[in-house]
């Protein structure tokens, strides 16, 4: 087993912390992981130092080494400060669409950027084959079943953790690649936890079909990035499987979600859409379970990298107007 680099991460600190949240007076209290209190800002540095390390333990990947990722943003953004830190290279394949604080913080990090009109089962193609013909190591996080394990090495372990009881009722999430549901759920279950997952769906409000270049399906809304329909071969495995026998999907509308992340930041928390999504979804799945029932979701990344997403327009506005 090769040795780690002895430049170790800013990961190794204190867990993420799990606060109780209640927006609305009537609204069941929410367990959130303050996933954006992660060194790149999202919960994607679990997964980028995870599958980065356990490569480079197996001797995959030495210093010096080029990784490849297709990546809407945070994903990359993570492996690009792991990459940093290890003294790899790095590139990421983007859509077009994502947002320049994204591709702006993959190249602060040293990481460098091809951005891909198309879809985003394009954009991954594009990658693979680049990897494959430039011998990179591409960490293929819609596949790599070492993304749900640290989740579920991890995260889970630490929210048993903080909890009073360290018991979780459910479990919720939106799905990108599926990592941050799958791994939670594994980890809670093996546990001796009942925990029920809950997949949090985004959707275009009524007339707003657009194109999306992230998504197999019209109806799953771009407004909510990250969260994507129809790519993750880790989320489709498993929702087979008879570990998600008890899956349920809770769909919230984008104009909610962007609603919901705005009240969030009023009570103090600096969160992308994401954040929202999941808050919403995880109110709706708790009042259909007991009262006092104990619900656990994730605030996945920070508020700095969508400056340019829609969700700022209002404040914009008013700030053009002063």
């Amino acid at each position: 087993m090769k040795k780690l680099p002895r430049h170790r991460y800013l990961h190794e600190t204190e867990p993420t912390a799990l606060v109780p949240v209640q927006l609305g007076e009537t609204d069941p209290e929410i367990w959130c992981k303050l996933e954006f209190l992660n060194p790149s800002g999202s919960t994607k540095d679990r997964i980028a130092r995870h599958m980065l390390e356990k490569a480079w333990r197996l001797g995959i990947i030495e210093e010096g080494d080029l990784v490849v990722e297709a990546s809407s943003g945070s994903t990359s953004i993570a492996l690009a400060l792991c990459c940093a830190q290890m003294g790899l290279r790095f590139l990421a394949f983007i859509p077009s669409t994502a947002t320049n604080e994204r591709a702006l913080m993959i190249k602060a990090y040293g990481g460098e950027v091809r951005k891909v009109s198309g879809t985003m089962p394009e954009v991954i193609a594009l990658a693979s084959e680049y990897a494959e013909r430039e011998g990179a190591f591409f960490t293929q996080q819609f596949e790599n079943p070492d993304n749900a394990e640290s989740h579920e090495l991890f995260t889970a372990h630490e929210i048993m953790a903080q909890l009073p009881d360290a018991n979780v009722d459910a479990v919720v999430s939106g799905i990108g690649t599926g990592g941050s549901l799958v791994g939670m759920h594994e980890g809670l279950t093996k546990a001796g936890c009942s925990t029920q997952p809950v997949a949090a769906i985004p959707r275009c409000a009524e007339g707003d079909f657009t194109s999306n270049v992230e998504c197999c399906s019209l109806q799953f809304s771009k407004d909510v990035p990250g969260v994507i329909d129809g790519c993750s071969k880790l989320y489709a495995e498993w929702r087979e499987s008879e570990g998600a026998e008890n899956l349920r999907e809770v769909v919230v509308d984008d104009t909610r979600c962007l609603d919901v992340t705005q009240e969030l930041w009023k009570k103090g928390f600096p969160v992308g859409p994401s954040s929202g999504l999941n808050y919403a979804a995880a109110v709706e799945a708790a009042k259909d379970l007991p009262e006092g029932a104990t619900v656990v979701t994730v605030f996945p990344d920070r508020m700095e990298r969508y400056f340019s997403h829609k969700v700022f327009d209002t404040l914009r506005e008013e700030l053009d107007e002063a």
